[in-house]
């Protein structure tokens, strides 16, 4: 029994920890997989793949090594120098992504709560404190309560959908791209998440005993990030071309269902904020620690501060200027992820 609740707790931590603010608004799915038509279903079977067997081996490895953070799975995987760089990179990259899911909860407080933007920011590095100062055990544990809500979430948007006229259309809608477009675009959502991602990943492989746990807790995770993704593509499908005009195309879709299933959208919007910041400020933390001799509470407090500093720009003035460099960056990532890697075997 402990065993399995380890697996379950490893498995949504890893869900909860890929799956932010872009996912839950839609806007994510839309933009890498729906608006490709139908081969988005075998785009997407190809990241849930690459999810399953990508944060298998990361966590894995992490297990082996007994790394302390990120930055001595890069040392190990791309040599000294080169991991030093890459880590720097990603270190960069945590800190935009923690900025962003900050301001992202701000505005959430105040375009749906009707609440000020510093309340929100203010609010949410409260809780983060009080997560983050107790560890990964704690960060699993919140993922464990927000992951199961947004599985819920997603299977009353499935039935919803179900009976819709245009129900069939994940199977049959077609699109103008070219294929080089639509087959890249899993490749690059891939890479940024699972770069991202090894923030957690790493720190929870080191930290799981057992090996089964980690190994079985990733397929779990990866196959529950296939399926949300499907059920989003599923969902958004049904309402395509019309969809793809609204900036948050999930929200058009949930406020067709009454006030409790908007309730239930802010709250599954608001915990996949929660849960990819703290998963980024802890794995940002862990680095440092190894970079700077100070306290862990002040470097996790000075990352906070820091956070609500930059995050006074805005959510959608970040989130653009950030995010294109930050999916080049992911993309050498995997792929030396995988070039360096292609002959080892868990």
């Amino acid at each position: 029994m402990r065993t399995g609740s380890q697996i379950i707790r490893v498995a949504f931590t890893y869900i909860g920890t890929i799956v932010g603010a872009g996912f839950a608004s839609g806007q994510e799915i839309l933009q890498f997989f729906t608006r490709y038509g139908w081969m988005a279903t075998l785009t997407i079977a190809l990241s849930s793949l690459m999810f399953v067997w990508i944060g298998i081996k990361l966590m894995m490895m992490a297990h082996d090594l007994k790394a302390e953070s990120y930055e001595d799975l890069n040392a190990v995987l791309f040599g000294a120098k080169i991991g030093r760089w890459i880590s720097l990179f990603t270190m960069i990259v945590l800190f935009g992504i923690t900025t962003v899911m900050l301001a992202g909860g701000g505005t959430v407080f105040e375009e749906q709560l009707h609440l000020s933007y510093q309340t929100g920011l203010l609010v949410t590095l409260v809780l983060s404190y009080l997560v983050l100062s107790r560890g990964i055990g704690a960060i699993m544990t919140v993922n464990s309560i927000v992951v199961p809500i947004m599985l819920l979430f997603s299977l009353v948007i499935v039935i919803y959908t179900w009976n819709s006229p245009a129900s069939g259309n994940w199977l049959r809608i077609t699109s103008d791209y070219p294929l080089s477009k639509i087959w890249f675009a899993p490749f690059l959502y891939t890479a940024f998440n699972l770069a991202m991602a090894q923030a957690v990943l790493v720190p929870m492989g080191a930290a799981i005993q057992n090996r089964s746990v980690l190994y079985w807790g990733g397929l779990i995770g990866g196959i529950g990030i296939g399926l949300l993704l499907l059920s989003a593509h599923f969902a958004l499908s049904a309402q395509m071309p019309g969809i793809a005009q609204f900036e948050i195309p999930m929200g058009n879709i949930i406020n067709r269902l009454g006030s409790a299933p908007q309730i239930a959208y802010l709250l599954v919007i608001y915990g996949e904020i929660f849960t990819t910041f703290i998963a980024d400020a802890y794995g940002l933390s862990l680095q440092l620690q190894q970079r700077v001799k100070l306290h862990p509470k002040l470097i996790l407090i000075s990352i906070l501060t820091l956070s609500y500093v930059v995050s006074q720009i805005g959510f959608k003035a970040l989130l653009s200027a950030l995010y294109p460099l930050f999916g080049a960056i992911s993309m050498v990532w995997l792929v030396l992820m995988i070039w360096r890697n292609r002959s080892r075997t868990l």
